[in-house]
């Protein structure tokens, strides 16, 4: 129960720092809206001065006073104009730049839980829509509509009729509002999707372009991403279709209503009930009183997209602050233990790992080994908190992951993923995984580890060379190499390989082979996949990983020998235990 009111009550304070200020800015820009209002019936009274006064008098005096004082007024009006357009620009860059890192945070983040590339990045786009449409006229027109009775009124003093029929046209707009909210609503959503899914098409044949290249398979890549197109097309034009009428017709029934204000005005200035300057101070208000309508409807599509993007924004920031916050722990030096591990596949909900146990002690590295699709990436990707666990637990010195610090964590962490993809940075930023001021001496450590530091010296920038996007200006042997130093990088605790010598050459090999034994010397842990035989020769345990289970565990030299049995090789093959002379894991 104290739990659920701590997590509560965070989630309470990052609602509130996220909209901090709003409340103060929120009621300036009203005031402010208020003002350029008020000296927007400017127009109105001018008129009314010119028709009434200065004409029926001749007087070229009172002509020009009236003249200058309008301009005058004018001139402040378009000043508060400015501020108010300003302050709301920097609504939205404040917001973007309160939200925009943990925006980022969570696209990083999203993808490990099975959601796509594209469908991760809208978060990023969600900042960007909600600072566009405060950077826009939509705002302005939602705080210029609750001054609309100042103008009703006015034209009502005119004359009563007026005023109703001002009342009467406000009322139907305001309906179209309502209408086209309804209506585009559902559609929004859709082509939101819509959106997702083709961008999502277009980011997989960017990623696979050389592949779609060679093998002649553009024409269809290109067929499917225009069917995802066309989809969103079709949606988008259909909610542009609906925004579009009803603001075309908002448009015509607000000319259609002043030249009935001035028809009616003209009746009843035949009738004598008004004067000729109350005809053109009545069509000047009432176009004043419904511009703002207008204006809300033209803008009702951003609008709903940015109240939408808003929310989705509040979602996150309340997820982040439900996170329970974590203890700096002690640096581990003991063991890594994994207890009746059980994982599935984020999104589908597969299980691709089951009840698998073992403990590993400082000073010691593991080979594990298995058929392709056995499980053996999914282990990797669950000791370093890529994925979650569906049960079970791994503790490092005893504290399970999610006691730790993501940030703390990392730095016990080494990883090198099966496909290695460098940042779009130098040599020495990817090495040093973006620290702000990199340690040399740690950068050097851990090249010299990887058997790099002469290859990078001999680059034409050295340790400052820029990669490129994903870094593919270096070749795959070098990516692997540069993806090793960066595992190394600060002599974390826990150091996990998934197949580091895939792409390595003799020389290659033999750097992760002293890569491994270093690990080991210093008291670390070292974690490798293995596919070919040689990286075998710096670990002490092997494991076996089959259909999802870890179906042997033990010494090498054991487990290597039970595995060249017939026996147990047939075994393997058949997805039965390899279990003989040794210990498998309850």
């Amino acid at each position: 129960m104290a739990q659920t009111k701590d997590v509560t009550l965070a989630r309470k304070r990052a609602l509130e720092h996220l909209t901090q200020g709003m409340a103060g800015t929120t009621a300036f820009l009203f005031v402010v809206s208020g003002v350029i209002n008020v000296l927007a019936l400017t127009g109105s009274f001018y008129m009314l001065q010119i028709y009434d006064r200065a004409l029926t008098s001749g007087s070229i005096p009172t002509l020009v006073a009236l003249s200058v004082l309008a301009i005058g007024l004018y001139l402040f009006q378009g000043g508060f104009d400015v501020i108010r357009s300003q302050v709301l620009v920097r609504v939205g860059a404040r917001l973007d730049a309160r939200i925009g890192p943990l925006a980022h945070s969570v696209a990083i983040d999203m993808p490990r839980f099975g959601f796509s590339v594209p469908e991760s990045l809208e978060r990023g786009r969600d900042v960007d829509n909600v600072r566009g449409f405060l950077a826009g006229q939509g705002p302005s027109a939602f705080f210029d509509l609750p001054w609309i009775p100042l103008y009703l009124a006015f034209i009502y003093l005119l004359h009563p009729w007026l005023g109703a029929m001002t009342i009467a046209g406000a009322f139907v707009l305001a309906l179209l509002t309502l209408v086209s909210e309804v209506m585009t609503r559902r559609l929004n959503g859709a082509a939101r999707a819509a959106a997702i899914h083709r961008n999502g098409i277009a980011d997989s044949n960017a990623r696979n372009a050389d592949v779609v290249k060679a093998m002649g398979f553009s024409g269809a890549a290109v067929a499917r991403f225009s069917k995802a197109n066309a989809e969103h097309l079709e949606l988008q034009t259909r909610t542009s279709d609906i925004s579009g009428t009803f603001g075309a017709i908002s448009r015509v029934l607000r000319m259609l209503l002043q030249s009935a204000l001035l028809g009616l005005g003209a009746f009843l200035t035949i009738k004598g009930e008004l004067s000729a300057g109350a005809i053109i101070a009545c069509s000047v208000a009432s176009a004043r009183a419904l511009a703002p309508v207008d204006t809300a409807i033209g803008n009702w599509k951003g609008f709903v997209s940015a109240r939408a993007a808003f929310q989705r924004l509040r979602e996150t920031v309340a997820a982040f602050a439900s996170a329970t916050q974590a203890t700096d722990l002690p640096t581990p030096v003991s063991s890594l233990s994994v207890e009746r591990l059980t994982v599935a596949a984020p999104g589908t909900g597969h299980v691709l790992l089951s009840d698998i146990s073992f403990e590993v002690r400082a000073g010691q590295a593991v080979g594990i080994i298995g058929p392709s699709a056995g499980g053996k990436t999914t282990l990797v990707r669950a000791l370093t908190g890529v994925w979650p666990s569906l049960r079970g637990h791994i503790r490092l010195d005893g504290a399970e992951l999610s006691q730790w610090r993501p940030e703390m964590l990392g730095q016990q962490i080494g990883y090198m993923p099966q496909d290695v993809s460098l940042l779009d940075a130098t040599v020495e930023e990817n090495i040093s995984r973006l620290a702000v001021d990199p340690d040399p001496r740690k950068i050097i450590e851990a090249t010299r580890a990887a058997g790099l530091n002469e290859m990078i010296v001999r680059l034409h920038d050295g340790y400052q060379t820029q990669l490129g996007s994903q870094g593919l200006s270096m070749s795959a042997g070098q990516r692997q190499r540069i993806g090793l130093a960066r595992a190394l990088y600060g002599n974390p605790f826990l150091v996990v390989l998934d197949e580091p010598n895939s792409n390595l050459d003799a020389e290659g090999d033999a750097a992760l082979q002293g890569a491994i034994e270093s690990v080991r010397n210093r008291g670390g842990i070292a974690i490798v996949i293995a596919h070919r035989p040689s990286v075998l020769a710096a670990v002490d345990l092997i494991g076996v990983v089959q259909a999802g289970k870890l179906v042997a565990f033990g010494p090498k030299d054991q487990i290597l020998a039970a595995l060249n049995r017939p026996a147990a090789q047939t075994t393997v093959q058949q997805g039965g235990d390899v279990s003989q002379g040794m210990r498998v894991p309850a």
